[in-house]
């Protein structure tokens, strides 16, 4: 790659920054990030970036505010040091899931952190699989939402040839889930489910046939993991041969990896967007593929003013 580009990174995931910088043939820039003793997020960058097209890639997974708070102050560090056009790399973006007012006097918190991007100094945001395509609608500035779709199709094509039914774990899933059947020829499952409150849902029934099929659910997130396992069991029941499910970012909190291991999935598909630590990390259950290559073909394709959307296709 050419020296008027940099490519930093951030605490949150520093495998996937290396993996990027190597496929793009280069190093990660040399910056410091670190915390003061009294908590403050503390950024020194260790080279000259003046007129450069600089690349910062932080995850907002958690702790989500420590890292969202070094992807502002690294931004306002770049910014300040005169760099040419900055662009925040975020595979996964926290806050994607409060993008609305879902009840009276609620935060959309989704937009005051696009807000917060801006001002810090981004010019444009490349991302994996956001929650809800319209957070794009947030920004004033570029948003390149990429998909973890061609990683997933390539690893279900090779481990799920006949039989296949893709499912989606609730109603508002079922375009993504439409988007995986389409290129797999296979079959559409939809789970109606009743959520009473947050992080809590139970399953309804099934829309769709799934006796003597393998299943496969598909989500953008697996937080604590309570809607992949209830719906997992609701298929076994219904007569599933097999479950496994797929998705992007497993963000994995609190009793998710107990419920994974107790649950009927049979494999958990999920990509590198966030970090794998503890137990998770040991989960032989739990599949990990790379989004290495599609951020790396997409900084050079912003890089060299090439087309982004060619990727979407």
């Amino acid at each position: 790659m050419n020296s008027t580009i940099r490519i930093l990174g951030g605490n949150s995931n520093k495998p996937l920054t290396q993996s990027i910088c190597s496929l793009l043939g280069t190093t990660p820039g040399e910056a410091k990030v670190s915390t003061f003793s009294d908590g403050e997020t503390a950024v020194e960058i260790n080279e000259s970036i003046r007129g450069k097209d600089i690349f910062i890639v932080q995850s907002t997974c958690p702790p989500t505010n420590e890292h969202l708070m070094e992807l502002l102050v690294m931004l306002d560090a770049v910014k300040r040091a005169s760099a040419c056009r900055i662009a925040a790399v975020i595979p996964y973006f926290g806050y994607a899931r409060q993008d609305r007012k879902a009840t009276g006097r609620t935060p959309i918190s989704a937009k005051l952190v696009a807000n917060l991007l801006a001002v810090a100094g981004a010019h444009r945001v490349l991302t994996v699989d956001l929650h809800a395509g319209q957070i794009q609608g947030f920004f004033d500035i570029p948003v390149d939402n990429l998909f973890a779709k061609p990683v997933m199709l390539d690893h279900i094509k090779e481990n799920y040839a006949e039989d296949l039914v893709i499912v989606s774990p609730d109603a508002g899933g079922v375009e993504r889930a439409r988007a995986y059947a389409k290129p797999l020829q296979a079959d559409l499952a939809i789970i109606d489910k009743r959520r009473e409150r947050a992080n809590l849902s139970e399953v309804m029934h099934i829309i769709g046939d799934v006796k003597d099929k393998k299943c496969l659910l598909v989500d953008d997130m697996v937080d604590t993991a309570g809607t992949l396992t209830n719906a997992a069991k609701a298929l076994k029941e219904a007569g599933a041969k097999k479950v496994s499910a797929c998705c992007t970012h497993p963000i994995l909190s609190g009793p998710a990896i107990d419920r994974i291991n107790n649950s009927m999935i049979e494999e958990l598909i999920v990509t590198n967007t966030v970090p794998l630590r503890g137990a998770a990390a040991q989960c032989k259950k739990i599949t990990v593929l790379s989004v290495a290559p599609i951020l790396a073909e997409a900084i050079k394709r912003i890089y060299e003013n090439g087309s982004v959307s060619a990727l979407f296709m």
